[in-house]
């Protein structure tokens, strides 16, 4: 009998969960959605800023319902959070905060969590992936495996 009850609550979480997975994934967007509608100038950014995080390491890009996740096949490492009509906005999450810099608009600590600073880094032009950006995008692919 004991066995009959854990085979039909593992049969239930197993349905459970597949019913979950597939609601989640219907509420995904794809890579190709997020730059619907938006302006050649944003997408060339969108763009410009993948191929230069591909340049730095094995990353893969995880669209989600409002962002798209960058991981380093361990954890998130940056979120692309915004496409607006000539930026898009970027979220670099940190274990510190780095307020010595010329690249990041705001930065904030995670509220409840004494261990997440997430930077937000807005592109305006291709220009503005200077040197001191790749230098976080290097870290944040480096500190979170």
């Amino acid at each position: 009998m004991i066995r009959h009850t854990q085979q039909k609550a593992r049969f239930q979480n197993e349905k459970n969960h597949s019913i979950t997975y597939a609601q989640n994934l219907s509420t995904q967007k794809s890579l190709a959605e997020f730059t619907k509608g938006k302006s050649p100038h944003t997408v060339g950014l969108y763009h410009y800023f993948v191929d230069s995080f591909k340049e730095l390491g094995a990353v893969k890009f995880h669209p989600a319902k409002t962002m798209i996740g960058v991981s380093n096949g361990y954890k998130r490492v940056a979120w692309i959070t915004a496409f607006g009509k000539n930026f898009i906005h970027v979220v670099f999450p940190f274990k510190q905060p780095y307020n010595d810099n010329l690249c990041f608009q705001k930065i904030t600590q995670v509220p409840g969590n004494a261990h997440q600073f997430n930077h937000h880094y807005r592109m305006l032009l291709k220009e503005d992936l200077n040197d001191e950006v790749i230098k976080f995008m290097q870290m944040a692919l480096k500190e979170e495996q």
